[in-house]
């Protein structure tokens, strides 16, 4: 299951998710359950930025697993490699002319895009 955390449009403001082909967003209507929706009700999906975040606790684990493998040069590449993650901010429209704006991981965003091309 991928997080996706909504910031606007038709849908309410917090956490979402994406799994087995379907979001699960939180409307007025169903507010504490989520509304189920097939990733085939997506109109048109478009990036609006992508960022790279970076992770503190996984940043400190590859410099000290760097650490015990290669000494001081590791713990500079485990500083710098580690704990790395792409965000994708998304707006996406659905066949019921609902919009959203979202932010989730790269891979989740990728498999959104493949389902709309």
């Amino acid at each position: 299951m991928a997080k996706i955390v909504v910031h606007a449009g038709d849908f309410l403001v917090g956490d979402g998710s994406f799994s087995f082909g379907s979001f699960t967003l939180k409307t007025a209507a169903h507010k504490i359950v989520g509304e189920t929706i097939p990733v085939s009700e997506l109109l048109t999906l478009e990036v609006a930025s992508e960022e790279n975040k970076q992770k503190l606790a996984g940043m400190l684990g590859w410099s000290a697993l760097g650490f015990f493998a290669f000494g001081p040069i590791g713990v500079l590449a485990g500083l710098l490699g580690g704990g790395r993650r792409k965000q994708v901010t998304f707006a996406a429209q659905f066949k019921d002319r609902r919009k959203l704006l979202a932010t989730t991981d790269n891979a989740t965003f990728i498999k959104l895009k493949a389902a709309v091309f």
